[in-house]
């Protein structure tokens, strides 16, 4: 079978993604800044090395069929030149080696936040344009790697597509329930607004098959895939702050009962971004725009063009899945 490199194949949605090719018989490589025993004793060819390096990028990319591009720098808070480096310069890296060494294949992991101008975004689909102003720096950043990588489908016959999972989550996430838990113990998590707002999360397998299945279609080449954004979720929304309490209670952590405006929450991440850049503080701010906006207004996604691009179907048990996850979470809760 083909092998296909995977960028930061060691990360939650990375070694899914791994994992699954390998099941689906393919040869996988993986490119990241450390080792994984664990994957390599499945299968997986390891290369140690930093995905922002032209010349490591060159060599993993060599012998290859196909790329699938999970790497990046994520978060709020940050350096322009850290996340460029990362989500932006070492996408063209990628691209320049897919088209040296006959890449057929190449799938991005981008991020429905490439479309978020902090307004509502309720049922959008991917007509929906990138936004004029950005909040942050890493949905900036991943929608000049995203653009970079749908313009590249026109040129050789490197086929590519961008994949916009949101909000991943599942058993052993290192970024959402994490961090929901960590403030949440703190002090510092307030229900924004009425809490009522809908949003889209997807299960990390369901995200991961989605990859799988947009390599098989661009190795068969699918001339409807190339060149295409799509959006993937479990297709459900839900209330924001219902699933915030589902995480915490499920970890065993009490719900906070405190709130505040949507409008003073926004207000006082922009007064706290102002300072913190003022005094060149690397830490986040306890409140930033953004974030503020994320937990306040609705965002979820038509993901029409996956189920009829991809076969895309996410639809999972979810209470199923939080009982899988209710042990790791309540041992993360007492660490």
């Amino acid at each position: 079978m083909a092998k296909i490199l995977v960028t930061g194949y060691g990360g939650f949605l990375g070694a899914a993604v791994a994992r699954q090719l390998l099941r689906a018989g393919y040869e996988v490589r993986g490119l990241a800044r450390a080792n994984y025993p664990r994957l390599a004793s499945l299968g997986v060819e390891c290369l140690e090395g930093d995905v922002t390096d032209r010349a490591v990028v060159l060599q993993a990319v060599q012998g290859c069929a196909g790329v699938v591009h999970t790497a990046a720098k994520a978060g709020v808070w940050g350096a322009w030149q850290d996340y460029y480096r990362v989500n932006t310069l070492a996408t063209s890296h990628l691209l320049e080696a897919a088209h040296r060494h006959g890449v057929r294949a190449f799938v991005h992991t981008s991020s429905p936040s490439v479309t978020f101008a902090g307004e509502h975004q309720s049922g959008v689909d991917e007509s929906a344009p990138y936004p004029k102003k950005w909040l942050c720096f890493y949905p900036h950043t991943k929608a000049l790697a995203e653009q970079a990588v749908l313009s590249a489908a026109k040129i050789g016959q490197v086929r590519t597509c961008a994949l916009r999972p949101h909000l991943i989550w599942g058993e052993h996430d290192p970024h959402l329930f994490p961090r929901v838990i960590a403030r949440a113990k703190q002090g510092k998590l307030r229900r924004v607004g009425s809490g009522k707002n809908l949003i889209d999360v997807v299960h990390v397998e369901s995200a991961a098959g989605a990859h799988v299945q947009a390599i098989n279609r661009l190795l068969d080449d699918d001339p409807r895939l190339n060149g295409q954004a799509l959006f993937l979720t479990d297709g459900q929304p839900v209330e924001c702050w219902e699933w915030i309490s589902k995480i915490l209670s499920t970890a065993g952590v009490p719900v906070p009962t405190r709130s505040i405006s949507y409008s003073a929450a926004y207000g006082i991440g922009a007064i706290l971004e102002a300072i913190y850049w003022g005094l060149k503080r690397k830490q986040e701010p306890p409140m930033t725009r953004f974030v503020a906006a994320q937990l306040a207004l609705d965002h979820y996604f038509n993901i029409d063009r996956a189920r009829n691009l991809l076969d895309y179907q996410p639809e999972r048990d979810v209470e199923a899945e939080f009982e899988k996850c209710r042990p790791w979470l309540q041992r993360l809760a007492t660490a």
